[in-house]
């Protein structure tokens, strides 16, 4: 079937988010904001109410027929929608999961399209599968809350820079050819952008320890990720402990990555971020009056943030 046969596919009503009074993201007063982003279901921000405009309705989807082509969300608030994106009344009842379902079908398409050929056209016409599959209906979601546990934002005196090597103990990854994996229980870490660096589980006797971060400096450079369990770090990846000097944990370490991945944008993949270039990377933190990384600050300004109890 067609998406036009399971929903009613109509243009949203083109806002620009620079017409709009934007509101703090805390202000349930506040309106979303969706645009044609692929990321925080479409939400880019919360804007206030519109005098002679009414929201988009809640329960219908979000589609971007431009930007991040066919980047589909369920909306579950009332909601404005930016440019090019269109919204998805279903043509019968039903219920969350199978409306999350047709997002992944209608995403799944993607591929198809770009910047220079967008969905205006086609969404409409769009094959999606004849049946929702059984498990569909059996899956359990659960909602997500989130409960602040530090207090709110603080101030930091300084911030300076820190070289890298300054901070941490640098590990190279090892190789591990494809022929020589075995399936098992343990983190295999690529160069990869997504999944906190896993590409697969694999069996071997001998494994990095957790509680450190991995920055890709091959593949997708530049991407870092905590590692709380035991891995085996690929020889795209370098393995970043902590000095003697502090201790990591994981409030810190997403403070850390943070900062790290603003760096991203220096290298690729024809400028490889090796160890000895990450080693002289000047990073800048949160400085105490004795020169030496305000740590605690780190700490107390991730819990201060939502969702930090779901680390």
């Amino acid at each position: 079937m067609k998406v036009s046969d399971l929903f009613d596919v109509k243009y949203g009503v083109n806002l620009e988010l620079s017409s709009c009074e934007k509101m703090d993201w805390k202000d349930d007063r506040g309106i979303n904001f969706v645009a044609r982003t692929s990321i925080n279901n479409g939400v880019v921000a919360k804007v206030a109410k519109i005098d002679g405009i009414e929201p988009q309705a809640a329960g219908t989807l979000s589609c971007a027929a431009g930007g991040s082509v066919l980047s589909t969300f369920l909306q579950t608030r009332p909601y404005y929608s930016g440019r090019d994106l269109y919204v998805l009344t279903p043509k019968r009842e039903m219920s969350l999961n199978e409306k999350l379902y047709w997002c992944m079908a209608i995403r799944a398409n993607a591929y198809r399209f770009n910047y220079g050929r967008q969905a205006n056209k086609t969404l409409k016409n769009i094959i999606l599968p004849d049946i929702v599959p059984d498990w569909v209906k059996e899956v359990k979601i659960k909602p997500v809350s989130t409960t602040i546990i530090g207090s709110g934002m603080l101030e930091p005196t300084d911030w300076r820079g820190y070289p890298m090597a300054s901070l941490f103990r640098f590990v190279k990854g090892k190789r591990l050819i494809k022929a020589d994996m075995i399936p098992g229980d343990l983190n295999y870490l690529g160069a990869v952008s997504e999944n906190n660096g896993v590409r697969e589980k694999i069996e071997v006797n001998y494994s990095w320890k957790p509680n450190c971060i991995t920055i890709n400096y091959n593949g997708s450079v530049g991407e870092a990720f905590y590692q709380s369990k035991p891995f085996w770090a690929s020889d795209d990846v370098n393995v970043l402990y902590a000095k003697d000097f502090w201790k990591m944990n994981k409030y810190i370490a997403m403070f850390l990555i943070t900062v790290i991945k603003a760096n991203k944008y220096r290298f690729g993949y024809g400028r490889k971020w090796t160890m000895e270039k990450m080693k002289e990377t000047v990073i800048k933190l949160p400085s105490q009056e004795d020169g030496t990384p305000d740590f605690t600050y780190m700490e107390k300004y991730i819990k201060s943030l939502p969702y930090s109890d779901r680390i």
